[in-house]
């Protein structure tokens, strides 16, 4: 299922070069380069062995770190935090044996053919944004949630963020 998905996943973004909408029928508005739909699931960061070993990162770029079990994004050209704690769970197993495609990218924008950020899903538009997939409680309404996944709290109004163990929510 997860390859499946994500084959689609690029097959569209190869043919959709300004915006796209996964598990709806369209984006928003005209300032959303990405928008996923409702329905309890969030989205899943890539797992790294640790942030040290990402190299070519820009600011904006959010992994999991399975070393830390957190979650980390790229701020002032450092590693923030996202996690409350490192008590994290990760089964790496169904991973541990693939080898990383390294030239392997998905890009989403205006500029997505010829942009050179590195990174798995880069978006290019430089006057758009993405929308996390919104739920309700996902620390109720998100039955089995994966290590490294990010959602929107519809009713905190806030980041969501597992660890594998515990959410942490974060309000701007």
């Amino acid at each position: 299922m997860k390859k499946t998905f994500i084959s689609i996943f690029i097959i569209i973004c190869a043919c959709v070069s300004a915006q796209v909408a996964i598990g709806k029928n369209s984006v928003t508005n005209s300032s959303v380069s990405l928008e996923f739909g409702m329905d309890n699931r969030g989205l899943l960061l890539p797992w790294v062995t640790s942030a040290g070993s990402v190299t070519g990162a820009v600011d904006g770029t959010m992994i999991y770190d399975i070393t830390d079990k957190k979650v980390k994004y790229r701020k002032n050209g450092s590693w923030f935090d996202l996690s409350i704690d490192n008590t994290g769970i990760v089964n790496t197993t169904l991973q541990d044996a693939l080898v990383e495609q390294t030239s392997a990218k998905t890009a989403v924008g205006i500029n997505a053919a010829t942009d050179g950020t590195s990174g798995i899903l880069v978006l290019t538009d430089t006057n758009k944004a993405m929308i996390l997939p919104k739920v309700d409680s996902p620390h109720l309404n998100i039955i089995n949630p994966a290590a490294g996944m990010i959602v929107y709290d519809n009713v905190k109004h806030q980041l969501a963020i597992f660890n594998g163990t515990v959410w942490s929510f974060w309000k701007p």
